[in-house]
């Protein structure tokens, strides 16, 4: 079963996993979904409808909005914060109706796909996806997609490199952006153009 802290939120529908945990203070809206042994730190905020898979670690203070889906084995660090809204307002043209918040036409999707890691204090866009494996830094505004296995950092976020499955930076793209690597774990990539493949075939240095 799920262990819930007793001042969490969790409203109705809310699909929690098995061995999932969630933590003091943290609001999930209804209709949400997360995988099993998923970790929800405290004060966090998952929006309705939001996807999430099994194992997905998620530290305190994350804001997570509506129309955002996360794949199996993601990591999200410290006050990351998603969002949905490429031209936000608060009201009618009028000034005088607030705008609804649920999502509308303008709502767009985000997408992170498995094993790609989140550091803290990142702002995420919309309409765009983190790629496999991906590492975004700290303190990045990703304003576009990230590529499968890509380590990227700044505002806006730029790729720098590759990262392996077990998080070592293995290949700087000021290297070359074309290049068959090894990681010190044994894990074997070829990059063609910028594009990251796993391998059996690559052979290593020396």
């Amino acid at each position: 079963m799920a262990r819930i802290h007793p001042t969490a939120i969790i409203e109705e529908n809310v699909t929690l996993g098995e061995g999932t945990s969630v933590w003091d203070n943290v609001h999930i809206r209804h209709d949400a979904t997360l995988g099993d042994e998923c970790i929800v730190g405290e004060k966090t905020y998952i929006a309705y409808d939001v996807k999430i898979g099994d194992r997905v670690k998620i530290n305190a203070m994350v804001y997570i909005c509506a129309d955002v889906t996360i794949e199996d084995g993601v990591m999200i660090s410290a006050s990351t914060t998603f969002t949905n809204d490429r031209f936000p307002r608060a009201t009618m043209p009028d000034l005088k109706t607030l705008r609804p918040s649920e999502p509308d036409e303008h709502t767009l999707p985000t997408l992170v796909r498995e094993g790609a890691t989140i550091g803290a204090g990142c702002v995420i866009g919309n309409d765009l996806e983190i790629g496999r494996w991906a590492m975004i830094g700290m303190g990045s505004v990703v304003t576009r997609s990230i590529p499968d296995f890509h380590l990227a950092l700044g505002s806006p976020a730029r790729s720098i490199g590759v990262v392996c499955k077990c998080g070592n930076l293995v290949h700087k793209f000021a290297d070359g952006r074309t290049a068959d690597v090894v990681c010190e774990c044994g894990s074997k990539y070829a990059i063609a153009d910028g594009v990251v493949s796993e391998s059996d075939t690559v052979a290593a240095a020396g």
